[in-house]
């Protein structure tokens, strides 16, 4: 009888977990909403590694949709190796860890809060040491997470970037559906992706493509294969793609294409379809058919939230490809839950 891993039950936990969760720290983000946007800053920078810095890249999404403002993602060795001081008076700066214990993202946003920024930390681990140097501490409320392969937390991370996001801009629309979310990822365990997996056990190397705020959620896509398959997978945006990297597409190097409903999304169905016209394997994850391999999603709920949906719909899918090529998704050679990093 098969065991189900750490990674796949973690995963089968986000519907539950973010339906409590958006029960909790209600007063927390209308007092930053309230913050922000009394203080209005100019602008937002993100300190993260690994699949936070993808929830990162969809906190600048968002930012720039909603909340109108650009946002940099701060590399810490300007800190850490070669003592910057960044001035960063008039800006928002948001450390996001599962952890919180890497030392050079907590010493990251202390520099931030130097600088004079307003610091938030979404962590999972509250009394972590990211939490100690931010003025807003933002719990993802996952829960202990012990496969080293991140799932719910990241799925947290991302609907508590939706949630701040929201809080600071007042979008009525947006806070309505993160009240459905819970019932969308719940029908994402539900999407049937099994038909890829021969497909991907089988690959070297793929390319995986989104845009906008599914951009973010190809590069976790591509970090996860990596990491729990041994597979080579590059994310890129459908924009970005289409220069030098679309060299490197051909029949034998297939594609896994998130077609959201959304602009970034319907680019990313172009390009796709002219791939497929050539020849190329296309693998399009979509809530409707479209060239290629159909790998279902839900009904669309809100295009800022439909990327959450479809991370933990592909969460599934990676951790049955790392059984199909004989690997424990649990046990990666090297990789440890935290990392740590200077």
């Amino acid at each position: 009888m098969r065991v189900t891993s750490l990674m796949l039950a973690e995963a089968r936990e986000a519907p539950a977990r973010v339906a409590a969760m958006l029960l909790e720290d209600t007063a927390l983000y209308e007092t930053l909403g309230v913050r922000l946007r009394a203080h209005e800053p100019a602008f937002a920078v993100t300190i993260a590694r690994g699949s936070s810095d993808h929830a990162a890249a969809f906190a600048a999404s968002l930012i720039g949709i909603v909340a109108g403002r650009a946002t940099v993602t701060l590399a810490p060795s300007l800190v850490t190796r070669y003592g910057a001081r960044i001035a960063m008076r008039g800006a928002l700066a948001i450390g996001l860890s599962q952890s919180g214990a890497s030392p050079d993202i907590v010493s990251g946003l202390a520099a931030a809060r130097e600088g004079g920024a307003i610091t938030v930390a979404i962590v999972n681990a509250a009394g972590s040491a990211l939490a100690e140097q931010a003025e807003f501490v933002v719990p993802q409320r996952a829960g202990e997470e012990r496969s080293v392969a991140a799932t719910k937390s990241f799925v947290l991370t991302l609907v508590a970037v939706a949630r701040l996001v929201s809080a600071w801009s007042g979008d009525a629309a947006l806070a309505h559906a993160l009240r459905l979310l819970p019932d969308s990822l719940a029908a994402a365990l539900e999407c049937d992706w099994s038909a890829a997996v021969p497909t991907l056990a089988a690959l070297r190397d793929l390319y995986v493509v989104g845009r906008g705020p599914g951009l973010a959620i190809a590069q976790e896509s591509a970090l996860k294969l990596k990491e729990t398959c041994r597979l080579h997978a590059e994310a890129f945006s459908a924009a970005e793609i289409q220069h030098g990297p679309r060299e490197m597409v051909d029949s034998d190097f297939p594609v896994l294409a998130y077609a959201l409903a959304d602009p970034g999304g319907d680019d990313t169905r172009e390009v796709a379809a002219a791939w497929s016209d050539s020849g190329v394997p296309v693998m399009l994850a979509s809530h409707r058919p479209g060239p290629g391999l159909h790998l279902p999603l839900p009904p669309p709920l809100h295009p800022l939230l439909d990327p959450i949906v479809a991370i933990l719909a592909f969460y599934p899918l990676a951790e049955a490809v790392s059984r199909a090529r004989g690997l424990d998704p649990d046990k990666p050679r090297v990789l440890r839950k935290v990392t740590l990093t200077t």
